[in-house]
Order: C-alpha cells, then structure tokens, then sequence
C-alpha cells in the first residue's frame, strides 16, 4: 500500500519512508525495520524521519521499550476507497529529477 498521493510529493527517502510505515500501519515500524524495508542507510532514515515528524505525518510511541513508528492515520489511505489513476504527467513528472 502507498500513501496518499498528496503525500508523495517530497523527497525519495521520505516517500519510500511512508509506504513502508502506511504498508504495515497498524503495528508500526522500528528504525531497523524501515531500514531493510527501504533500502536506505539510517542516517537517511533518520533525516527523513525528522522531517516527516516536523511535518506532522509521522508519530512515535516508546512500547516496551522499543521505539516504533507510525504514520499520521490522513496519510494511510482508506481501502474502500479505488486509487485514482495516475495521469501521463504526473508519471513524467515522478520521472525527473529535481
């Protein structure tokens, strides 16, 4: 599952940071666990994740002593809900690079 698409607009890392915690959003996710979902080194990880918490769109919660990471619930899309269809240019647009 992805985020929602008003949510894909930001960097790479924070993106691929998103799907992964929307993919598994009812149990969260550790640091270590978004770094093998994501493929990115865990300095990457934790840049995109201050970002996306200034933003508002992550949360974190201590359980059991271990940190796990949530997405803010307006990112998880609803399943009920089709995905829309992306159009030529916004595939273009996903395509350059800026």
């Amino acid at each position: 599952m992805q985020a929602k698409r008003e949510y894909r607009d930001r960097d790479g890392t924070q993106v691929a940071v998103l799907d992964a915690l929307v993919d598994r959003h009812e149990e969260g996710m550790t640091v270590f666990e978004l770094r093998s979902h994501t493929d990115v080194d865990i300095d990457g990880i934790e840049e995109a994740l201050a970002e996306l918490k200034s933003a508002g769109l992550i949360e974190v919660e201590m359980e059991s002593g271990t940190t796990r990471i949530y997405p803010d619930g307006r990112v998880v899309p609803d399943p009920s809900e089709e995905p829309e269809e992306e159009s030529w240019l916004e595939r273009m647009l996903d395509r350059l690079p800026f």
